[in-house]
C-alpha cells in the first residue's frame, strides 16, 4: 500500500529536514512579504537561509541594486521577526516570463464533412459516446456553406 506523501517528509530518516527547510523558508517568505516595501517585494522573493544569512532573489538589477542599500534594515526585520539572520544577500534571478498560449482559432468544416458526420451519426446506435460526441461536435463547430 502507498503511503502519503506527508507521512515519508515527516519521517526523522532525512526527509524531515528538507521539510523543516522548506517551512522555514515560507515563514521567512511570508514574513518578507509583511516588512519589504510592496514593489521590492513583489519584484523578489526569499531563496534560501544558510548558516543565517538570508538569500533574496530580486527579479532585475535595479530590484536587486535597491535591496542591496536596504540590506541591513532588511537584516534587522529578519531578526525581529525570530530568524537567525547575520546578513541578507541579494542576487539577480530573473524569473521566467510568463508564456502566453495561444488562443483558439474557430475552423469551420466543409459542408461535406459536416454532412459525411451527420451521417456516420445516424448510423450508430442511440446510447453510443462516439454518436454522442459527433452530435456535440457537429452542435459546436462551424459549417462552411458551399
Amino acid at each position: 500500500m502507498h503511503e502519503p506523501v506527508e507521512n515519508y517528509l515527516g519521517r526523522a530518516d532525512g526527509a524531515a529536514s528538507v521539510l523543516a527547510h522548506a517551512r522555514l523558508l515560507m515563514r521567512a517568505q511570508r514574513a518578507y512579504d509583511s516588512f519589504a516595501p510592496g514593489p521590492l517585494a513583489r519584484s523578489s522573493s526569499v531563496a534560501n537561509i544558510k548558516l543565517g544569512n538570508v538569500v533574496i532573489h530580486a527579479d532585475n538589477g535595479a530590484v536587486a541594486a535597491k535591496l542591496r542599500q536596504m540590506a541591513q534594515s532588511l537584516a534587522g526585520e529578519f531578526l525581529k521577526r525570530g530568524f537567525e539572520c547575520n546578513g541578507v544577500t541579494i542576487k539577480v534571478q530573473a524569473r521566467p516570463p510568463a508564456v502566453a498560449l495561444p488562443s483558439s482559432t474557430l475552423k469551420p468544416l466543409s459542408a461535406s464533412t459536416g454532412n459525411e458526420l451527420k451521417q456516420l451519426a445516424a448510423q450508430l446506435p442511440d446510447d453510443s459516446p462516439l454518436k454522442r460526441g459527433l452530435e456535440g461536435l457537429l452542435a459546436r463547430a462551424a459549417i462552411k456553406a458551399e
